[in-house]
């Protein structure tokens, strides 16, 4: 039946128009939250209403579709409006953040009523489609009395309570309440079968299955075809590129680059010599810089009491989910658990208070190298995203604001100097967002690279000030010089992890392999010999082998990290690829000829480039080159950066950018609930499907050097927003 084009879709229209007014006005004078509430769900209804009358969501300015075909039959079109609305309200509570049970029982009323919506029109609901008529009849499925009578209440609650149980495991609901909503499934099914004498199935399930087949096909087809090789052919490159499967290519690098090995425990990785080096070097850098700074090493044990993890609600509400617990010995259960540390301020704050009584003892100032444990239940990623990781963490204590407000800066420096100079990746330097500031601290700064294949940032390493929070939690004071009161000691804590080698492969790896900026790399030169035949006398090859050597042995003198790879097993193509595959930056090739001209080819990893020099330059040379490459590789990442990083004030624009994988530095008033709601505005369209990813943008940081000043007709950069911004912030997708 055609919908109202005049009468009753004229007037809901305009009813909708009305009320969408009064919901603009209310929240612009804002109204009281209850009023805002019930006005916008009665705007939802009369949207509903108009939906269920014409067929198609309404529009501001859109006449009802004269043509629009409602659901054959009264129940069709009553559950398509109920389901509209009912998506409408999950929608209003995920933006609103409501209490997660409402969420839940609001998606579990909306799966109930698609499914009943399946169960009356033979086909699954859609925003503003209508249900195909020829499902109606559906003769084979009413034969079965799958649809007809009391049996399709019946099929509808077995479709309801499917989704239930898709949507409790979607969510990792604990196993007894999954069991008891698959024995529950199990329990309609069989009454289903008692009641027609087949099977329950789902509508149309079983035209599918040829459908579901290809598909399945159509996905295993790539993943077996690198699995044989053509005869002859090695597997030691790359079998897919970065710009087609990122995750892929990452893992690639990770394995046959010889970094990484995986573990049996999801999370957990065995980190090989190759990448283990680089974070050596980030260590004796680091370490060296702050021991100038007066910061000595020490460590603390890797377990906490529950009572010390309890002392700081605040700060480790936000690393409960992720704090691992030892809960036996043995087979004996522990009188109490004990955590693993997540980080180490509990551990470490009430010896503090111990050794701190007088002015003296200030300024304190620890660091640890260690490693960490955060159980992650997000899908991990190696170096990026991990169970356990290795790291520093400094905790320092001053007697006056200004000593630890200036070291906040300088540590935040230094790791600007370990992504820039020694990693050769650019960052922006900023300071968090209330929202996404150290839990428990005053404010916290940070350093943010930018991975262009994703078209993600990633935080590189923070540094924050604790003000006297912490102090007054584990009440570690001194005596004033001045006053001879008590007085709270300010506080900062800072780290970089092993997270820094994963942003080095992401940013500056390509098909090739890995790509390591000389000042990190475990070897800076290879040198391969070639030109090698069968032909060659053994007197020429042993004086090829004794030239390669004296190379090696002149360029360690200069202070070049260096190898000749005189192995006669593999072939000098074979070594080419090898050693391309992990990221040396140069590779020296010597040649029967070369000999004779006193000369040799370098090739460049990073652009592999072939340069022709002169023996006589080699100790001069090669370490210019290095420098050069180290260069190079920085400006090609600072512009990539450069690119992507956009100024934008409106929020169309904001969206855009985000497509094009870009960083967008907007005006924003700092509000947490507005930036909850810019995340949410800038997600993709999930439709409402259970643990659909999130990839709204989030803030990165609020930049030290502003792209411009607020001015005062600047508007916050979420759409409607009424607050002054306060400054330029950067958001982003990020890891």
């Amino acid at each position: 039946p055609a919908a109202p084009a005049g009468g009753a879709g004229d007037a809901i229209s305009a009813a909708t128009a009305a009320q969408g007014d009064l919901v603009r006005k209310l929240k612009t004078e804002k109204a009281a939250k209850p009023e805002i509430d019930a006005a916008v769900k009665k705007l939802l209804a009369l949207k509903a209403e108009y939906k269920a009358a014409t067929g198609s969501d309404w529009k501001p300015g859109a006449a009802p579709a004269p043509t629009a075909v409602a659901p054959a039959g009264g129940a069709g079109d009553a559950l398509s409006a109920a389901v509209a609305a009912q998506g409408d309200l999950v929608r209003k509570l995920k933006t609103e953040k409501a209490a997660k049970p409402d969420v839940d029982e609001a998606v579990k009323k909306l799966l109930a009523l698609k499914g009943e919506y399946k169960a009356a029109t033979g086909s699954d609901w859609k925003p503003g489609a209508a249900p195909a008529p020829a499902k109606q009849p559906s003769p084979v499925k009413e034969s079965a009395g799958q649809k007809d009578g009391p049996n399709s209440e019946l099929s509808a609650k077995v479709e309801a309570q499917g989704g239930l149980v898709r949507q409790l495991k979607g969510d990792k609901k604990p196993k007894e309440e999954i069991d008891a909503a698959v024995k529950q499934l199990l329990a309609l099914k069989a009454e289903f079968k008692a009641a027609t004498g087949t099977d329950w199935q789902p509508a149309g399930g079983a035209a599918k299955k040829p459908e579901k087949q290809k598909k399945a096909a159509k996905e295993v087809k790539p993943k077996e075809k690198p699995k044989a090789p053509e005869a002859g052919v090695t597997r030691l490159g790359l079998e897919v590129a970065k710009e087609e499967n990122l995750a892929d290519w990452y893992s690639q690098v990770l394995t046959k680059a010889e970094m990484l090995e995986y573990y049996d425990v999801s999370g957990c990785y065995i980190l090989r010599p190759w990448s283990y080096s680089i974070w050596e070097s980030i260590k004796d850098f680091f370490d060296a810089e702050i021991k100038k700074l007066g910061v000595t090493n020490c460590y603390f044990p890797i377990f906490v009491s529950h009572a010390a993890l309890e002392r700081e609600k605040d700060h480790i509400a936000d690393f409960a989910p992720e704090v691992a617990w030892v809960t036996k010995s043995g087979d004996s259960d522990l009188a109490e658990p004990i955590a693993i540390r997540p980080t180490s301020e509990t551990v470490m704050y009430p010896a503090y208070a111990k050794w701190i009584q007088s002015y003296r003892d200030l300024p304190i100032k620890l660091n640890q190298w260690n490693n960490v444990v955060r159980w992650e239940f997000k899908h991990p990623q190696p170096f990026l995203r991990t169970r356990e990781f290795l790291w520093q963490e400094g905790h320092t204590a001053f007697a006056t604001f200004p000593e630890a407000k200036e070291e906040v800066m300088t540590i935040l420096d230094l790791y600007r100097r370990v992504y820039e100079e020694l990693l050769a990746i650019p960052v922006v330097r900023g300071k968090k967002t209330e929202k996404e500031k150290f839990a428990g601290g005053d404010y916290t700064t940070t350093v943010e690279a930018y991975i262009s294949a994703a078209g993600r940032a990633i935080q590189g390493a923070t540094s924050h000030h604790l003000g006297q929070n912490f102090s007054k939690m584990f009440d570690i004071t001194f005596e004033s010089p001045q006053t001879g009161e008590k007085e709270f000691v300010y506080q900062n804590s800072w780290g970089i992890t092993t997270r820094t080698i994963g942003v080095l492969v992401m940013v500056h790896g390509d098909n090739n392999g890995l790509v390591l900026p000389p000042r990190v790399a475990c070897l800076q030169v290879v040198i391969v010999p070639c030109g090698i035949t069968n032909n060659l006398k053994d007197e020429d090859r042993n004086a090829l082998y004794n030239e390669c050597e004296l190379y090696e042995k002149e360029l360690k003198e200069a202070g070049v990290r260096v190898k000749a790879d005189l192995r006669e097993n593999y072939s000098p193509g074979w070594k080419y690829n090898h050693w391309e595959l992990k990221g040396v930056p140069i590779r020296v090739e010597v040649g029967p000829r070369d000999m004779k001209n006193s000369q040799y080819v370098a090739v460049r990893r990073d652009n592999l480039e072939k340069l022709t020099m002169k023996k006589s330059g080699l100790k001069d040379d090669i370490p210019a080159l290095l420098e050069t490459i180290q260069t190079a590789m920085f400006a090609k990442a600072k512009n990539e950066m450069t690119e992507r990083v956009k100024v934008v004030t409106k929020f169309e624009d904001f969206l855009d950018g985000l497509e094009n994988k870009c960083l967008l530095q907007a005006p924003f008033c700092g509000v947490e609930a507005c930036e909850d709601q810019i995340k949410e505005l800038s997600k993709k369209d999930s439709d409402l499907e259970p643990g659909a990813p999130s990839m709204g943008a989030k803030s990165l940081c609020i930049p030290f050097t502003q792209p411009a000043q607020v001015v005062d007709n600047d508007k916050c950069i979420r759409p409607g927003c009424c607050n002054k911004p306060l400054f330029y912030t950067m958001f982003g997708r990020s890891y």
